[in-house]
């Protein structure tokens, strides 16, 4: 029985990490979790799963669970996220929660000695090396959610790291793939929201509208695999059936496809090196797609892109800069206080304006977070 911790757990990943523990209770069971505003999903989730402590977002929504709730542990904030990430009765951290909030709690289950399935991309992105460097002082794994990075690790299996040519990620394009970039002018939330394939959260959706999600995911292989910036390509691919490839130095490439489903890799991410059954309504049939089609990735067409592999290379406080700006932008738009195409503007003049800082502690990347927040928003300011 593997005991899971759950971050996130009303988001668009943690939902569907309750499914697969719904779907394998033998194996599975959830001794604690989290939610940020949701708290209809929380009744929920503890009439079906009661547990001992819960975390959420806001200490008015914590005091009013506390009378509801009164045999329930209430937890609120970051601190109470915390907390749940240290406890000592559990076996894996599902980090499933968005943006730079995912890193401390990360960093607290390594700490800890707890094994980690990563869904939380800002936690690699902006703190990959402190990460890297906790999980080699405590001995305890990483297992990626992404479906990309997911891909990557089950095509990996049964070969050797040092034969790898290169990593090959796929990319659908988003919710404006088909569109010039003079057509992207006057889109409107709802329109970039509206992704074509994946059934995602908002942050990530807006992100992989301006491939933004991309770059992430590109700073997140070199991190788990290890791989220089130069050995990670991006391909675009519409139908996202591959997932992810890998080249060997013999030119053989090994892909990993499937249905658009997140519960595969979740699935993966807590049971390797096993293969546990997966209820899937729609899964994979190639004659039924019929043909896939391929493209390369377009960095003028997606400059954030571009400008992830460049702050990548770069790394130090610039990654954790463009993480932060990229938040409030993203943010802004979803708010309809900026256009779709200002997201990249703020987030390449955070990167060209902030001063090159190497990251040596977390208080490093509080310090990045927070001027690439502050940047971003006085941007937003003069855009409203």
């Amino acid at each position: 029985m593997k005991r899971i911790v759950l971050l996130g757990a009303s988001g668009s990943i943690g939902l569907q990490t309750v499914d697969v523990i719904r779907q394998h209770p033998d194996l599975y069971e959830l001794k604690a979790y989290s939610v940020g505003k949701n708290i209809d999903a929380l009744r929920k989730l503890l009439s079906e799963y009661p547990v001992d402590t819960v975390c959420v977002q806001q200490e008015a929504d914590a005091e009013m669970l506390k009378t509801e709730y009164p045999s329930v542990r209430i937890l609120c904030g970051d601190d109470g996220l915390l907390e749940l990430a240290e406890r000592n009765d559990y076996d894996v951290l599902v980090n499933a929660l968005v943006g730079y909030a995912g890193f401390a709690p990360t960093m607290s289950a390594i700490k800890t000695k707890h094994d980690v399935a990563l869904a939380n991309k800002e936690t690699l992105v902006v703190g990959g090396e402190l990460v890297k460097r906790a999980l080699r002082k405590y001995g305890v794994s990483l297992y990626p959610i992404d479906s990309e990075h997911s891909a990557v690790f089950q095509c990996l299996q049964g070969n050797k790291k040092e034969q790898v040519k290169r990593l090959i990620i796929t990319a659908s394009g988003g919710s404006f793939r088909n569109l010039k970039r003079e057509e992207l002018k006057n889109v409107t939330v709802e329109q970039a929201l509206a992704h074509p394939n994946w059934s995602m959260g908002p942050k990530i959706t807006i992100d992989s509208a301006t491939m933004m999600n991309k770059g992430f995911e590109v700073m997140e292989a070199h991190w788990l695999f290890d791989m220089p910036y130069d050995q990670i390509d991006v391909l675009m691919h519409q139908e996202s059936v591959i997932h992810s490839m890998v080249e060997y130095i013999d030119h053989s490439v090994i892909a990993q496809l499937g249905a658009p489903d997140m519960r595969l890799p979740i699935q993966y991410a807590l049971s390797w090196p096993e293969r546990l059954t997966l209820e899937e309504e729609h899964p994979l049939d190639l004659a039924e797609i019929g043909m896939l089609h391929f493209a390369k990735a377009d960095t003028e067409r997606f400059p954030l892109l571009k400008a992830a592999y460049d702050a990548g290379r770069k790394g130090g406080n610039l990654p954790a800069v463009m993480n932060a700006a990229n938040e409030a932008a993203n943010l802004a738009f979803r708010n309809h206080e900026i256009g779709f195409l200002d997201i990249e503007d703020i987030v390449i003049g955070a990167l060209k304006t902030a001063v090159y800082m190497p990251v040596n502690s977390p208080e490093d990347l509080e310090a990045a977070d927070a001027w690439g927040w502050g940047y971003a928003l006085e941007k937003i300011e003069e855009l409203k």
